[in-house]
């Protein structure tokens, strides 16, 4: 079985799609052209790539709309936007739909590559990092039981159904933003009221139970305009 990493280049223009597919091929990647949603969507059911560069505007279904579709599937594929205008509102709205990076056209190839395997550290990393316990701030996560735990006494401390599925999704995903939309999505419950979006005032009770220093945040930090990220301790 081809243990490449598999890349999905989404865009339309027949030429410039397959010089991606011919470049990035020759970078040791296994890669899918696809014309738009629809050919994604057929590669995605077959098979989870592990990132896909997304055109922002393709004919029909926009790349902001299939990021959107792609964050929902998973929260490890890695998403970079390509994007022909240099407007900061298409940057914004690109990582406000999940994705990882953007790089506007034209680019130079070099550093499109350097921004895939930037994107693709992050998404292995997210994938090795989600063992039974994972350090999170000054307490560590115990996936298996559950709970928080103190590394200096053993204490352990449980959590809510809510509180562990986010954390859990931050342990999962570390150093890359979240949207706060995602999150809510992904660690609702059916025991949450419908009106309950507060996905601030967990974040902020979740805080209390890790951070060394809850006012001033080290381990989930907030990401202006986007919404938070799990940086791991460096020690």
């Amino acid at each position: 079985m081809d243990q490449r990493p598999h890349i999905v280049v989404v865009e339309d223009e027949p030429t410039q799609r397959q010089l991606l597919v011919d470049y990035l091929d020759k970078q040791s990647f296994r890669v899918s052209g696809a014309d738009g949603g629809g050919a994604l969507r057929r590669i995605v059911e077959r098979e989870l790539p592990e990132l896909v560069l997304l055109d922002v505007g393709l004919p029909g279904e926009d790349g902001f709309a299939l990021a959107r579709w792609l964050r929902e599937r998973s929260g490890r594929v890695g998403i970079i936007m390509v994007t022909a205008a240099s407007d900061t509102v298409d940057r914004v709205v690109g990582l406000e739909t999940g994705a990882d990076d953007y790089i506007g056209k034209p680019y130079e190839p070099r550093e499109l590559l350097a921004r895939i395997k930037s994107v693709l550290r992050r998404v292995t990393g997210a994938q090795a990092s989600a063992g039974p316990r994972t350090r999170m701030g000054r307490r560590v996560l115990d996936l298996e039981k559950r709970v928080l735990v103190d590394p200096g006494n053993g204490d352990e401390e449980t959590l809510t159904s809510s509180e562990f599925d986010l954390l859990k999704v931050f342990a999962e995903n570390p150093n890359r933003p979240l949207t706060r939309d995602w999150l809510l999505e992904v660690t609702a419950h059916r025991e949450m009221e419908a009106f309950d979006r507060a996905i601030d005032l967990r974040i902020t009770r979740l805080r209390r139970k890790i951070e060394a220093d809850p006012a001033h945040p080290e381990a989930i930090r907030t990401v202006r305009g986007v919404g938070y990220m799990f940086v791991p301790p460096k020690d």
